[in-house]
């Protein structure tokens, strides 16, 4: 058992806690408890029998499944084979279409690499997307579960040493045989992210409470890493909605959700977030790797956005603390960006600087007159933050939403957002549909027939006012609310109720890893986009759930009764399971509830 020593950081009753959590880990794995079926069907890019190079066919056993291994581009029309979807070859496991180095690497020429642009989303053209089945890589195993995966996952589900080599010292990630551990660590929190998140509680407080009586809801955190700092504030009932760009640190999201912690790709260089205004209460950056300091400030401009009023800025990193090289320098020209924006320096030390945004029109007023920044033209805060590009100046907000007045999440996951009154969703239909997904919920775990812990990566692809998250919320889940762009913005609605998620136009595949999520959830998608241009066809939108979805996790879709007919054919050329079940809608109306389940398949 020498392979699972520990680093000098952890002390002898970690170590035997840790011991122990492997012994119950290695166990239940032949329990089948923890794990649940680690048995995948296979194909093989070769038959047996032949010497040929034409693709082939899954088989398993005495059972053949006729999807051939082709590498496939998405042609107009679309058209699926009558043998299945097509198996891309396993060197496209990681496959994120708008994350694709290579296609990216020839956009460089036009793309503004001093502030990063190649970072962001570009998503290739219809004719160079792939279009076929994102296969896993060698020695797939079905996800630990949670909370067991927040310390450990397989090795081969995420097999890339960079990180354990690069960041091991800080305590990021280490191998330890068939594994991966987080000992919680982080660049400047190696010793543990519980002992700096109380600091920065202290920090906040004056030393009198946490960042939960600071009233710290939501954080966005900035270059997150293995998300650590997020799973770490869980405890505390803090939501974290986590990014970090596909860098030189390429597989951190990866590792963050095979972890279970809620977090996806992105990047601070041109656009706005896809978050919307006045969103979280702190904003962090520990060595997140972003110039704040460029550019005339127009990335803290951009987090200026999305704090609420009395929102903190967290920023743990060499210039706050150190005084050699040009760090004295660029903190000077930090110092300028945040007074101008009006925002106050309430705590510096032990490497980290925390600055609160105060809602002080006259001072903004001000400081515009002195030329020292700009305030922004009206905007519509209806218009979803959808490839929108950056504002270099400030927009001036007038009064408190009543949700600023709440201090908990709890009272939060009920409130009625001021901001649904104004896209014409009354208080009525909001509470009518809470109610209605805590039903459906009942419903959908009869239905799958699992445990609670089976499930923990949740997707609700058409979210609305969040009732589904909601209705959640008792459970062992965490939920990305994705608000599709062409919908009422509902999304500033969902962080209002202590929820989290994201504007995204499912025409585009979404910015994550393949296999991410255990559960998605698609709520009359379908029809959202019926009719609509080519790369939003039903068979694109599969295909990108196909890529999102891990094996063995579910689909649930409702819709009309020709999208769920159609979706029900299909299903089966996706190497998906799938049942039909009758519901009530929300006019106590029957309709049609589909529930899929992607098979466990690989390439031998």
């Amino acid at each position: 058992m020498s392979g699972f020593a520990l680093g000098s950081a952890f002390d002898s009753k970690s170590g035997q806690m840790i011991m122990v959590a492997l012994l119950l880990m290695v166990g239940t794995f032949y329990a089948g408890t923890l794990f649940g079926n680690n048995g995948p069907i296979y194909v093989s890019e070769l038959p047996s029998n032949s010497s040929s190079s034409s693709p082939s066919s899954f088989s398993t056993g005495t059972s053949t499944f006729t999807n051939k291994v082709a590498l496939t581009y998405r042609k107009t029309p679309l058209l699926i084979p009558e043998t299945g979807m097509n198996v891309c070859p396993v060197t496209f496991n990681e496959y994120i279409p708008c994350h694709d180095v290579s296609y990216i690497k020839s956009l460089l020429p036009n793309l503004d690499v001093s502030r990063k642009e190649e970072l962001e989303r570009h998503c290739p053209p219809l004719e160079k997307r792939l279009f076929c089945l994102i296969p896993p890589p060698e020695d797939y195993k079905i996800p630990i579960q949670w909370p067991t995966s927040r310390d450990f996952v397989w090795r081969s589900n995420v097999n890339h040493t960079r990180l354990a080599e690069v960041k091991g010292g800080q305590n990021w990630v280490h191998e330890k045989n068939q594994l991966w551990w987080f000992p919680g660590g982080g660049t400047h929190f190696k010793h543990g992210a519980p002992e700096y998140i109380q600091r920065l509680g202290n920090m906040a407080t004056s030393e009198t409470g946490d960042l939960r009586s600071a009233g710290v809801v939501q954080v966005l955190d900035v270059g997150c890493g293995v998300a650590s700092f997020s799973a770490y504030l869980l405890p505390l009932d803090i939501q974290t909605m986590s990014f970090a760009p596909k860098d030189g640190h390429e597989n951190q999201i990866q590792f963050a959700l095979e972890r279970g912690v809620g977090t996806m790709i992105s990047a601070l260089a041109t656009k706005q977030l896809p978050y919307p205004s006045s969103s979280f209460e702190m904003v962090h950056c520990s060595r997140c790797r972003v110039d704040w300091h460029e550019n005339d400030g127009i990335l803290l401009k951009e987090v200026n956005r999305l704090l609420r009023s009395n929102g903190y800025f967290v920023y743990s990193a060499p210039p706050a603390y150190r005084k050699d090289k040009d760090y004295p320098l660029i903190w000077n020209k930090l110092v300028n960006l945040t007074s101008a924006m009006c925002w106050k320096l309430i705590a510096r030390k032990v490497q980290t600087a925390i600055w609160v945004k105060q809602e002080n029109q006259a001072c903004l007023l001000d400081n515009a007159k002195q030329k020292l920044l700009n305030i922004c033209d009206a905007v519509n805060d209806s218009k979803p933050s959808w490839n929108t590009p950056m504002r270099n100046c400030i927009q001036v907000i007038s009064g408190q939403t009543n949700i600023q007045k709440l201090h908990t999440r709890a009272e939060r996951l009920s409130v009625y957002s001021e901001s649904l009154s104004k896209i014409d969703i009354n208080e009525k239909e909001f509470s009518s549909d809470t109610l209605f997904w805590q039903d459906q919920v009942r419903l959908y775990w009869r239905l799958m027939n699992i445990s609670k812990t089976e499930i923990r990566n949740v997707m609700d692809m058409n979210a609305f006012c969040g009732g589904f998250a909601v209705a959640l919320n008792t459970l062992p889940v965490w939920v990305m609310n994705i608000v599709p762009v062409s919908t009422k913005n509902t999304l500033s609605a969902i962080y209002d109720r202590g929820l989290i998620g994201a504007f995204h136009d499912w025409c585009e595949p979404f910015s994550t890893y393949p296999r991410t999520y255990d559960l998605l959830h698609a709520d009359h998608l379908f029809s959202l986009y019926n009719n609509q241009v080519e790369g939003c066809l039903l068979e694109d939108i599969m295909l990108e759930m196909d890529r999102m979805i891990r094996p063995q996790g579910f689909i649930i879709i409702r819709d009309v009764e020709s999208i769920a007919s159609r979706i029900q054919d299909l299903a089966p050329k996706f190497l998906w399971e799938v049942t039909s079940h009758s519901a009530k809608n929300k006019e106590n109306n029957a309709e049609t509830v589909l529930l899929c389940r992607k098979k466990f398949w690989a390439i031998v």
